[in-house]
């Protein structure tokens, strides 16, 4: 599914290297976590996956089904299935919820070749997933994430998610600002996208998101690469004893 080799990133004016070597392969079906301290450069990884402005890549590959992520724009590595999940979801004043989930997603059924919903079955479809994740029809046309709670701008960010279905899933620290309700909701929308055909790749500081989307691997992320690669004990390790133990051994 998504497979990255050497992968190396800095900022865009040269000022500072984020990403010094990260290789890490996530096959279909599979929930990956990605744990580590502050300026790791976890999120920064997302960004660059994403095709988000202000870096450059300076070295390596990233492929998603074996085509090259690098080489596209950021609104065609979304229709080839690539989705993220913000950690600080940014309002857009006076765009309506369903008229920006209706574009985002006939946008990417057309270039993917696919019909375009009509309006009859996209609301449909919307009230569908919404319902789900306690989303009411109130909040869906109010401005995208105006005014939103950081517990409904997640869940709009999952609400997103589950229209769009795409194939590789990246949550950005998905857990920030949420009360123990709106984690529980929001992991059982994530947990019900689960598929064979689909990945995630789970941005986390903390242990308790982890509890509610279980991972099959979590990696340790230090200082621009993956410095280590467990099982979902490997988080449990690092919510009892913190990070320095690992950081030890890499120092050793």
């Amino acid at each position: 599914m998504l497979e990255i080799k050497n992968l190396h990133a800095e900022l865009e004016d040269g000022s500072k290297q984020i990403l010094k070597g990260v290789d890490l392969t996530v096959p279909a079906g599979q929930v990956h976590a990605i744990m580590g301290p502050n300026g790791s450069g976890k999120s920064t990884l997302s960004y660059v996956l994403s095709g988000r402005d202000g870096y450059e890549v300076t070295e390596g590959a990233a492929s998603l089904n074996g085509e090259d992520l690098l080489a596209m724009e950021p609104e065609e590595r979304a229709a080839a299935g690539l989705f993220l999940a913000f950690q600080y979801p940014v309002e857009i004043p006076g765009v309506g919820n369903l008229t920006f989930l209706r574009t985002a997603v006939n946008a990417q059924r057309k270039a993917r070749g696919e019909e375009e919903l009509s309006s009859g079955d996209f609301l449909k479809l919307v009230r569908e997933k919404a319902k789900t994740l306690n989303i009411d029809a109130e909040m869906l046309k109010r401005p995208v994430n105006v005014g939103f709670s950081g517990g409904e701008k997640k869940r709009n960010e999952i609400l997103q998610m589950a229209m769009l279905e795409p194939k590789m899933c990246i949550l950005d620290e998905t857990d920030s600002g949420l009360d123990v309700d709106a984690m529980r909701l929001v992991s059982e929308g994530v947990n019900a996208l689960r598929a064979p055909d689909r990945s995630f790749l789970v941005i986390t500081h903390y242990q308790r998101l982890l509890d509610h989307i279980r991972p099959d691997v979590v990696h340790i992320m230090y200082n621009g690469r993956i410095i280590k690669t467990g099982g979902p004990e490997l988080a449990l390790e690092v919510e009892k004893n913190g990070y320095a133990d690992l950081l030890a051994e890499v120092a050793e």
